[in-house]
């Protein structure tokens, strides 16, 4: 068993082939649509393409608790709302 599981499932979660660094980037827009891409690319995903999307960038935010930097967290808190919009869910 990996020394951080947590990390283990983020780099090789079988359910989305995420983009490389995609939790790194500065663009919320940008990390949005690259989880929209691999959850709906992805066919052994058990959830909706917006649910496996959702659950891996909140699963990254938990992950990284308290050692996320505030700009980090912000960028990925704008990047739900991102998500929401691209599958159309604004509400």
């Amino acid at each position: 068993m990996p020394k951080k599981w947590s990390q283990d499932v983020t780099e090789h979660s079988r359910a989305l082939a995420l983009e490389e660094g995609v939790f790194g980037w500065d663009d919320p827009h940008a990390i949005a649509l690259s989880l929209k891409r691999s959850a709906e690319a992805s066919r052994e995903r058990k959830a909706s393409p917006f649910q496996s999307a959702m659950s891996m960038l909140t699963f990254y935010i938990n992950r990284a608790g308290k050692g996320l930097p505030k700009e980090r967290r912000e960028i990925l808190e704008r990047a739900k709302l991102e998500l929401r919009a691209v599958f159309g869910r604004e509400s």
